[in-house]
This record gives C-alpha cells, sequence and structure tokens, in this order.
C-alpha cells in the first residue's frame, strides 16, 4: 500500500468508469463545430435547473465570474458594504473589491465554519447591500437566519455555493430544498475537482427571479439582449459546449457521486473520532454534508508536522485555507475600514486544519492506510 498512488482527487478513476459516454458527448460538440453556445448548453441549464428545483441556471466562465456577475446584476455600486467570511477561498471577496465595493469580512463559526451569525449582524450597516454566505466544504451555512437577517435590513443574498451543488439544506418550515436556491443569486463553479466539475474551468447562476436571470444573462453576454444592442456594461463569460456536454452527463452521476463522498467520511469518522487530538466534521442539522472536502482540526498536536509524516508515505494532504483574509495583503485597503474587528475562530482554523484525501474513487483498503498513518503519527 505504501506504493500505492493516492491522490487527493482522483478525477482520472472517475473518468475511466464513464469514458464512453463523455467522450461520445465531446465528439458529437465536434461534429457539431458549434463550440459556443451549442445545444449542449442549453440542455445543461435545463437539466441542472430540474436538479436544482430553480427556475433559471446560466452558465458561464468559471465560479468567480458568476459571483462578479451577481453583484452586478443587483445593481449594487462601488462603496456598498457586502459582508462575506473571512474563512473562504479569496474568489468570494475579490470580487467585492474589484467592482469597487467595501468587502466587510466576519468571522465564523468554530464548528460548521461557516459565517457567525452573532457577528453577521452585528457587522451591518446602513451601507450594508449584500451577504454572500459561502456553503463550505460540502455543507450549508444557517441559510434562515442569514434570510431572517437580510429581510429584516432589506439587503440582497448571493449564496457562494462552489463547494455544496447538491446538498440539501432543510427549511425550518419542514421542506427541503437544494443549496444555492434560497437566497436571491446562487452561484457555483465546475472547476474539475468540485463535486459536479468539467474538463476545464466552468460555473454557474441561479435564480428564481425572471428578471435578475435577465440581467444575468445580459452581463454575462457583454450587456447585450438583442445582438449588437449593448444595453449596459458587461463582461464576456460563458461556458462553453464542450464543458456543458461533459457536465450534463456527470451530473446524471452527482447523487452518486455525493454518496460515494459521504461513505468515504463515515469511515474516517468512524477511524478517527476517538483520538483526542483530532477533531471530525461537524454536520449541522440544516444541512446534509456532501463532503467536498474531508477536514479535521488538529488539538495540541503540530498540524504541519502531520503533514509531512503523512507525506512520508504517499499520502497527500491540503491546507484550506492558511492565511486568513483579513491578514492578506491585498486586503491591506480595508483593514481601517474593518476597524477593531478581531477574527480569532478564521486564525485558529488556519493554524489547525487540515483536508484529508476526498473523492468519489475511495475504496477501502485506501482509507484504512489513511487512518492507520493519521493516527500513526499521535502514538
Amino acid at each position: 500500500m505504501e506504493n500505492r498512488n493516492i491522490q487527493m482527487c482522483d478525477l482520472k478513476g472517475q473518468y475511466n468508469k464513464i469514458k464512453s459516454e463523455i467522450d461520445t458527448a465531446i465528439h458529437q460538440v465536434i461534429d457539431s463545430a458549434a463550440f459556443i453556445k451549442g445545444k449542449e448548453v442549453n440542455q445543461f441549464q435545463d437539466d441542472l435547473a430540474k436538479y436544482l428545483g430553480v427556475k433559471h441556471v446560466i452558465g458561464c466562465a468559471n465560479g468567480t465570474d458568476a459571483l462578479q456577475i451577481a453583484l452586478m446584476a443587483l445593481g449594487l455600486k462601488p462603496g456598498d458594504e457586502v459582508i462575506t467570511p473571512d474563512f473562504t477561498f479569496i474568489a468570494t471577496v475579490e470580487v467585492v473589491a474589484l467592482l469597487g465595493m467595501i468587502p466587510v469580512l466576519v468571522d465564523v463559526d468554530p464548528t460548521s465554519f461557516t459565517i457567525d451569525i452573532k457577528k453577521l449582524e452585528e457587522a451591518i450597516t446602513p451601507k450594508t447591500k449584500a451577504i454572500i454566505p459561502v456553503h463550505l466544504f460540502g455543507q450549508c451555512a444557517n441559510m434562515d437566519e442569514i434570510m431572517r437577517i437580510a429581510n429584516k435590513h432589506n439587503i440582497f443574498v448571493v449564496e457562494d455555493n462552489a463547494q455544496a451543488l447538491g446538498s440539501n439544506y432543510y427549511l425550518a418550515n419542514g421542506t427541503t430544498v437544494k443549496a444555492g436556491t434560497i437566497g436571491d443569486i446562487g452561484t457555483t463553479s465546475f472547476f474539475p475537482s468540485k463535486n459536479l466539475g468539467c474538463y476545464g474551468d466552468g460555473g454557474a447562476l441561479f435564480t428564481n427571479n425572471d428578471d435578475l436571470a435577465n440581467e444575468i444573462r445580459s452581463i454575462a453576454n457583454h450587456g447585450m439582449k438583442v445582438r449588437y444592442h449593448h444595453d449596459r456594461i458587461g463582461v464576456n463569460s460563458r461556458l462553453d459546449t464542450i464543458q456543458a456536454a461533459i457536465l450534463s452527463i456527470k451530473l446524471k452521476y452527482l447523487e452518486q457521486y455525493n454518496t460515494a463522498r459521504i461513505s468515504a467520511a463515515d469511515f474516517y469518522d468512524s477511524k478517527l473520532k476517538s483520538c483526542s487530538h483530532l477533531v471530525v466534521p461537524n454536520r449541522v442539522k440544516w444541512s446534509n454534508h456532501i463532503f467536498h472536502q474531508y477536514t479535521l482540526r488538529v488539538i495540541d498536536a503540530n498540524r504541519d508536522d502531520l503533514i509531512k509524516h503523512l507525506a512520508s508515505f504517499g499520502i497527500p494532504s491540503m491546507v484550506y485555507y492558511p492565511v486568513p483574509l483579513h491578514i492578506q495583503k491585498a486586503f491591506e485597503p480595508y483593514r481601517t475600514f474593518n476597524g477593531n474587528s478581531s477574527y480569532p475562530v478564521s486564525d485558529s482554523l488556519a493554524n489547525s486544519v487540515i483536508s484529508l484525501p476526498m473523492h468519489t474513487e475511495m475504496d477501502e483498503a485506501t482509507l484504512n492506510f489513511i487512518c492507520d498513518k493519521v493516527l500513526s503519527f499521535f502514538k
């Protein structure tokens, strides 16, 4: 087993199982030569909308573009404040700054790693126009509370759903909906390693609002609603036909893929939860966890030494995210604005989290090997 090729994400193994379907779909696009806005794009958008139970899905070039287009569609202006969690990938906050808005960083909950609801409400000012909750590592932020706060203060909600596509959210009223369909707009990424990933870059936005959907389509297509008539400044952000064709095939397997990830996480939990130096991922009551990442916290031990220990056995691991956004150089201009805010949870997580291999092709022998080597570090 020491010589086994263990990967953080086994895309090739996944591809080999559906190779004939994928290859056929790609060749059909090549034969048609409709590489941009081919029929497969509309088909995928329709398929994903049906799966999510949402009225509109609009594809775009990547998940970062999806976030930017969402903020543009809401009509936000330079100087408007947008609240985001501090513990997230930079794209969530980057688009806010790119559009001249003010990113207001909020610390996260120490158990779910999603935005801290109490600190969220404390951060709202008369200039707050939107909240971007992040559904981190595969489970949802507390959307019932987020929507309550947003409705109370009349502010927009854009769900960053890049890591939880397919997760179920259990609303307080007893109904179940898909992550990304609760706020004004949901966004996602189809980066190859995502639970639903393409073979390049890709992204999408979701909404139940017809007017917002029209704005999103226009913005993503150079501000056009009628060809060569540009009603507003837009961007060029398209989901290309080959990627859409690939995603249509993989969407059929998404529930199966998510179930495989959950099973792998259950195995990890069963082997690792008794170790006093590890905190296994918390599973919140309002959402199921589909484990885009399996992220542990290391307690009273050196996380970086554990990483080296695992690497010596050919086991990869990752730290998401080693540098909280509030201390990133790029966000220095906003530190004064954020005042005396502190981020003890984000700081602690940056120094203690470690993500183990997680993908759809995990087998019991590999999982056992990984767990044995993790536990051996603490003996």
